[in-house]
């Protein structure tokens, strides 16, 4: 690379020489001399200069270059594919401002607006290119599906408006997700971020064998979303570097990507988060919750007393769904199979509670 960047230095240099010596000599006065006033000899000039300052300053170079391979080598190849459209869009709208600027009868020091545009608008088109990716990736899709559809049909499609359903770890995890979206009551794109994805791998290599299990168990969980469901499962490369917690980044990628994005849970303190930011979120434990029979007060059931409750001389048992019953003076029949009168129910996003007393009572 130290070689290359030498070549390189030559060239570069004795084209310079070949712009800016001819005119260097002639405010100089020297350009009557035949020897400098010459080409050859410009270009020559003008390459030893730089190839002697390669020697100085090609080190820099060639960790500038390291650097850069490094940081391009990390880049998503979709990131860098829009980011480099962007950068060729906005250099050809450079050219133009450029062309038109120079045509005008303007001041000399105007001059150096083509270069400044070209910089300022390339930029620019590289950095919307990179951040819009997934917009572009998604409308694309859904004008290429409208013009299948319409062709198929022959009827003009009506304008269907993407959604977005971005996952947290919990719920992957969790699994009841793959059989809620193979039923169909979840539409639009589920979303999984890829610092999602990172962290069930690293909950999957984990050296507690109930964490790698649990991890395992989210990643076949994902592979099954892919094969089975019938819309779209993306992973996006969309991140925060300056926020740790996962959970935020998932709160500020919803609120990026706006009103249309929803993030699908079952942790009651990310559901109490996304809350306070506005942020429209599904909960699983919520939909289980309203699935569940319906128990109102004063309905009798069967239940079977297991163990002791929290406060003094109660009981808890279980429904088969894993509601917990808490029977008031049930203590004494632990191990029984009793008759119950439902007293109350109790119901949050972080399950059901339904208190009851023996019915001899």
């Amino acid at each position: 690379m130290k070689k290359f960047v030498q070549i390189a230095f030559l060239l570069i240099g004795g084209a310079l020489g070949l712009v800016f010596l001819p005119p260097l000599y002639e405010l100089l006065h020297l350009s009557s001399n035949p020897w400098l006033d010459n080409p050859y000899v410009s270009v020559a000039l003008g390459a030893l200069l730089l190839f002697t300052l390669s020697f100085a300053f090609s080190d820099y170079f060639v960790r500038l270059i390291s650097w850069m391979e490094e940081v391009l080598f990390k880049v998503p190849v979709g990131d860098l594919l829009f980011g480099t459209l962007g950068l060729i869009i906005g250099l050809i709208v450079a050219y133009f401002l450029g062309f038109a600027i120079d045509s005008m009868d303007l001041p000399k020091f105007t001059k150096v607006l083509p270069i400044i545009l070209s910089f300022v608008l390339g930029y620019l088109g590289f950095r919307v290119g990179f951040k819009k990716r997934d917009e572009l990736i998604q409308l694309f899709t859904l004008r290429g599906n409208n013009t299948k559809k319409k062709l198929a049909e022959g009827v003009e499609p009506q304008e269907v408006r993407g959604s977005y359903k971005l996952l947290d770890t919990s719920v992957i995890i969790d699994g009841r997700i793959a059989d809620i979206s193979e039923t169909g009551f979840i539409e639009g794109t589920l979303v999984v971020p890829q610092f999602v994805l990172t962290e069930l791998q690293h909950i999957a290599d984990s050296s507690d064998t109930l964490k790698r299990t649990r991890g395992r168990r989210g990643l076949d969980i994902l592979k099954k979303l892919q094969d089975e469901r019938m819309t779209k499962v993306q992973i996006t490369e969309e991140d925060f570097e300056d926020v740790q917690e996962v959970d935020l980044k998932l709160v500020r990628l919803a609120k990026k990507r706006g009103h249309d994005t929803q993030i699908v849970t079952n942790d009651f303190n990310l559901n109490k988060v996304c809350e306070l930011h506005n942020v429209k979120v599904l909960n699983i434990n919520d939909l289980a919750n309203a699935v569940k029979p319906v128990v109102i007060p004063g309905e009798d059931m069967q239940v079977m007393v297991i163990k002791d409750g929290k406060e003094h001389n109660q009981g808890v048992a279980y429904l088969d769904d894993g509601t917990m019953i808490v029977v008031e003076g049930g203590r004494s029949y632990i191990g029984q199979a009793i008759t119950v009168t439902v007293t109350s129910v109790l119901q949050t996003s972080a399950g059901r509670m339904i208190f009851a007393k023996p019915k001899d009572d």
